[in-house]
């Protein structure tokens, strides 16, 4: 049989991978299929991230530019789907809420692997996956390899001469990745003499304010939804969410504004 766009997308196991548990609640569609784009979309980044890595190792900054404005486009449309979520209302979410049991959003291991590539790093976050599953084992590899943060100091030490103190380019990876004064200098030089590298450094900012912004989003979208109470799968909710707003991946990037 000749491959034809219903087999090639495999339509058949994507449309019938939504199985609500209520018969008569329509909005539990909307919210199985939005939380579904959003770890197909996790899916496409973490592949983009591969390419981002390979970029920075083969000293090709525009195919990095590219692929950082890819990342930076899919992250809107992941931010852009909460305003489809927010149509639904606080009663409708409440009428499926509880058949939802154990499950939650903060299972979710693919934002995890985002988050440690992003330099959170949180060995913690392990525990909430059986060791031995798949879960466990990619987030234990991620928690073991540098962050996005880590292969861009290595690019610009290594390709263009910028100075990045020894033991930083060393740090212990599976830490979260702390903000140094020492790299000031090296950035302030970056802004001041290379475009090409300006703007990779404008495009982290831009990629580490989306995340941010998705979070501020995601925040308000909760709380909107149950206020203050527990989240689904007994997590502790908004006031947990909130402890995670406005916490830079790339510090650095952030503080040398201040010295322009």
């Amino acid at each position: 049989m000749s491959l034809t766009y219903s087999s090639y997308l495999k339509l058949d196991e994507l449309l019938n991978a939504q199985t609500p548990k209520t018969s008569s609640e329509h909005d539990e569609m909307l919210f199985i299929i939005i939380h579904q784009s959003y770890e197909l979309w996790f899916k496409q980044i973490l592949h983009e991230k591969n390419l981002l890595n390979h970029s920075f190792s083969e000293n090709r900054e525009f195919q990095a530019i590219a692929t950082l404005k890819r990342m930076l486009a899919i992250l809107k449309s992941i931010v852009g789907q909460i305003d489809i979520l927010e149509t639904m209302t606080p009663l409708s979410f409440a009428s499926f809420r509880d058949r939802l049991e154990n499950s939650s959003g903060f299972q979710s291991w693919q934002f995890r692997l985002l988050e440690f590539y992003l330099g959170r790093k949180d060995q913690g976050k392990l525990k909430n996956y059986p060791e031995g599953s798949k879960e466990h084992t990619d987030l234990l590899e991620a928690l073991e390899q540098p962050a996005l943060f880590d292969h861009f100091l290595h690019f610009i030490h290594k390709f263009y001469d910028s100075k990045v103190p020894e033991d930083i380019l060393n740090r212990d990876v599976k830490k979260p990745y702390q903000a140094d004064e020492r790299l000031l200098p090296v950035f302030l030089s970056i802004y001041k003499q290379n475009p090409p590298l300006q703007m990779l450094c404008e495009l982290l900012v831009d990629l580490d304010e989306g995340f941010q912004e998705w979070r501020y989003r995601h925040v308000k979208m909760v709380e909107r939804t149950i206020g203050h109470k527990s989240g689904t799968g007994g997590s502790a909710g908004i006031d947990y969410l909130k402890k995670s707003l406005f916490q830079s991946a790339f510090p650095d990037l952030w503080a040398v504004r201040s010295k322009f």
